[in-house]
Parts: structure tokens; sequence; C-alpha cells
């Protein structure tokens, strides 16, 4: 057996194998519930309700995307350009020390919101550029450059909230002094959690899709994305897509941080990001890349986990059940894109 491409995948094909790839998850995650004592159908239907199933759940599960549509946008962008970001929980960290450095009193004012977001934009973005410019420069693998950066700013973290950022009247737990009023994102329904960061997500969305489609750093990008050799003879400068592409990507997971901290938690603690940014990896991936399919696959994403947390206090099922519901979609997701654009011939 070997597979052949497709020169012009069907439109069906091309929406029919995404659609089984879900379906085929619902069946895995009914069969992981019956393995766990439960009813599948009542399972699912708890998950769904967890979700969505009241205002409350579905503000929270907006909140749960917020920080996933940036990730999944830094993972798209830099994905689509063949540049392997993994260190999209390192470059978080770095706009949600920035929020903290500014939003603590060091910057004060009406432009505090502004001008810390555009901070945390470059600090994210600075640190992605370290690997590119290895990669480009002495072809080290950004795989794993950026994946060590992100323990590396783990670390760092740590020691900061254990040393000089630690709040003095945090009674002994490590985490940052919180934001003045000033620097908090506010809210989009008072009373309860949502923030603007929601809002400022599908801006980015539509920004990275407007840039991807409209412009030609857009067109440079996919077109070093799907040959780096022909758009090298065809006179692009590969090296400055690159780096460009880095800098877009480490500014977008930046702000996933950011927004974290300035309109939910309103300080910096150890667990503010439980993987959100390898998470965006899977949200990206799901999305096939696509900036505004980023949106739809993050909150389908963060409704697993809300509707799993409720699921698992109803029907007393563990909530790992939501982590392999989310792999199994993702290699799904992945053998239905190598099955639109090949098919599989015997001989």
């Amino acid at each position: 057996m070997r597979l052949e491409p497709i020169a012009h995948p069907s439109l069906a094909r091309q929406l029919g194998l995404p659609v089984a790839a879900i379906m085929a998850t619902v069946v895995v995650a009914g069969g992981l519930a019956a393995l766990a004592g439960a009813n599948p159908f009542a399972v699912l239907g708890q998950i769904i309700t967890g979700a969505v199933g009241s205002k409350f759940a579905a503000l929270e599960t907006l909140n749960r995307a917020t920080p996933l549509i940036f990730t999944g946008l830094a993972v798209a962008v830099a994905f689509r350009a063949k540049l392997w970001n993994i260190g999209a929980e390192a470059q978080l960290y770095a706009g949600s020390i920035v929020a903290v450095l500014l939003g603590t009193g060091a910057l004060g004012g009406p432009l505090v919101l502004p001008v810390s977001a555009v901070a945390a934009m470059l600090a994210g973005a600075a640190l992605l550029l370290v690997p590119v410019v290895l990669k480009v420069r002495l072809g080290v693998d950004e795989v794993v450059t950026t994946l060590l950066v992100n323990f590396i700013m783990a670390l760092f973290v740590s020691y900061l909230l254990e040393g000089p950022m630690k709040d003095p009247m945090g009674m002994g737990w490590p985490k940052s002094a919180a934001l003045l009023k000033e620097a908090r994102l506010p809210r989009i329904i008072d009373g309860l959690r949502l923030h603007w960061g929601f809002g400022l997500a599908l801006i980015a969305a539509l920004t990275v899709w407007l840039i991807q489609t409209r412009t030609t750093l857009g067109f440079e990008m996919r077109a070093v994305g799907q040959n780096i050799r022909a758009a090298r003879f065809a006179g692009m400068p590969v090296n400055a897509v690159l780096v460009k592409t880095a800098l877009l990507s480490g500014g977008l997971a930046a702000l996933a941080g950011w927004s974290e901290v300035a309109g939910l938690k309103g300080h910096l603690s150890l667990d503010l990001s439980p993987g959100f940014g390898y998470t965006g990896i899977i949200v990206a991936m799901l999305a096939l890349l696509h900036p505004l399919g980023v949106v739809v696959s993050a909150l389908f994403v963060a409704g697993i986990f809300v509707g799993s947390d409720a699921m698992s206090r109803a029907a007393g099922v563990p909530t790992y059940i939501a982590d392999m519901l989310l792999a199994t979609a993702l290699l799904f997701m992945v053998l239905a894109i190598l099955l639109t654009r090949f098919r599989v011939v015997r001989g």
C-alpha cells in the first residue's frame, strides 16, 4: 500500500473527512465513558450541559477559550510557515511577567493597558526571536530550542515568585502583587468573569486572517511553508520572512499570558497556565491552521475542558477523559488531513 497525492481534493473530501474525525472522536469518548462505568450518552450530555447549558457555563467556556485563541493563533501562524514554535508556553509567561511589572505601579494612568499589551507582545516576540536566529544562522532545530525555553521560563517564573516579584502581603504564597485597577481589563458583563481579552482575541484572529490573505507577508509565509527552496529560488527573503513570522507568533502567544493576568487573575502565579501553550498546538491543528478556524477550535477545546469538569462532579467520571478526548481528536484530525491530501493505493 502507498499514498498517492491528490492534486485537487473535492470540497466533499475536504469537509467530510474532518467531520468524520469529529464523529469518530465522539464515539471514542462514549467508549471511554462506558469503560469508566458511566452511561456514555449521559456523560456526553453532561459535558455539553456543563459547557453551554447555562449563562455562567457559556461565559466560563469563553473565558477558557481566550488564551487558547491566542496560543492557537501563535502556533497556526508559525506552523503555516513551517516554523515549529513549541514554545508558546514560555512566551505566554513572558507576557504575564510584563503585565505584572507594568501593572503593579511601574506605569500608571489610562495608557497602562495598551502600553503593557504592546510591551508584552515585544517580550514574547523577543523570546522566540532567539531560537529563530539560531535556526536561520546556524541551522539549529527550533523544535528543541523552543521546547527547552519552556522549561527555562518555568524555572525563571518560579524564581521571580519566590524572590523579586513575591507579594509581601501574600501570606507566603508564591504569587505576585495584584495589578492596579487601571491595569485590569474590564468585564464584558458586570458581575461575571468574562473580560475584554476575549474580544481582543477575536480581533487578533481577524487581523491574522487579513494578514495571511491580503498582504505580501501572508503570501510569503504561505510560500515559505509550502516549499522553502522554491520560495528562495523565486527571490523571496526567506530568513526575513521567518523572523517576521516569529515576531508575530511570539507576540500573539504573549498576549495569552497578558490577558490572563490583566483580565482574569489579576496577579501572576505558578498555576497561571495549565498548559495553554501546548494545548494551542492542538487548537491550531484542529483548525487546520486557519486563523478563523482557531476561534471555533478553541471554543470546542474549552468546552470540553469546562464541560468535563462539570461532568466529573455530576457523574463521578475522572476528568482525564477530557485529555484523552483531545488527544484522540488530534490523532483523528491529523489522519483526516492526511487523507484529504493523499489517497491510499494498493500495490
